[in-house]
């Protein structure tokens, strides 16, 4: 496995294109990455708004991010070879299982910061969040490690469900306060999924308004 802290080539000449294009285009903005660890393994939490999302929140880390995709994206022509050299995590969702989360787990114990959005599928609704998927927490008990949420606003605005091209609208990323392990340990017990569901649900709602905030303030 690579190593977690270092950047490809490919990997940092994207983030530098894309980090140019929404800054200069969108007015992208970011605060937060204080909250990211200089070193070692974290889960990043995401609101899903928009296929735009994966680059939105990844473009002011300053550290590689391993995000989760379908298995079937590694065969595509050219897609696939990206995928391979950006630190991208193949999963099989037909059959996702303990094989599927091993892989996320190994990655966050070797150091990397795994992204991950537990809505499972984007959101369209007014709501900020749509409710997580029960499977998270089956990783959330397994790592230990940092949870950090991180809220996007925006995303649905510069390329919703169904388009084509990306419109010039303003996109706010917020990168919430860390959670550590020892804080979720009494919720990380069997008999208490929905309990924990809701406290990281909560956490990644306070965060998405936090960036709606943000946005709607116009600064």
């Amino acid at each position: 496995m690579s190593s977690p802290l270092r950047r490809t080539w490919l990997w940092r000449s994207f983030q530098i294109a894309y980090q140019v294009f929404f800054s200069l285009w969108l007015g992208y903005r970011s605060r937060g990455v204080e909250n990211l660890p200089a070193d070692g393994g974290a889960l990043l939490l995401i609101n899903h708004r928009s296929f735009l999302d994966p680059m939105l929140a990844g473009l002011p880390l300053h550290r590689p991010v391993s995000f989760v995709a379908r298995h079937t994206l590694f065969s595509v022509p050219f897609v696939g070879a990206i995928l391979r050299r950006t630190h991208v995590i193949p999963i099989n969702r037909d059959s996702a299982g303990t094989a599927s989360l091993r892989e996320i787990v190994r990655h966050i114990d070797h150091g990397f910061l795994v992204g991950m959005f537990p809505e499972g599928t984007r959101n369209n609704g007014p709501d900020p969040l749509n409710p997580l998927k029960p499977g998270i927490t089956s990783i959330i008990r397994r790592v230990d490690a940092p949870i950090i949420p991180i809220g996007i606003a925006g995303a649905n605005r510069v390329m919703p469900r169904g388009a084509i091209f990306i419109r010039p609208r303003p996109v706010r990323v917020v990168i919430g306060n860390a959670i550590p392990p020892e804080e979720l340990e009494s919720l990380r017990v069997r008999g208490r999924e929905q309990e924990l569901l809701n406290f990281v649900g909560q956490c990644m709602s306070d965060t998405v308004r936090e960036a709606e905030a943000w946005l709607n303030k116009g600064d």
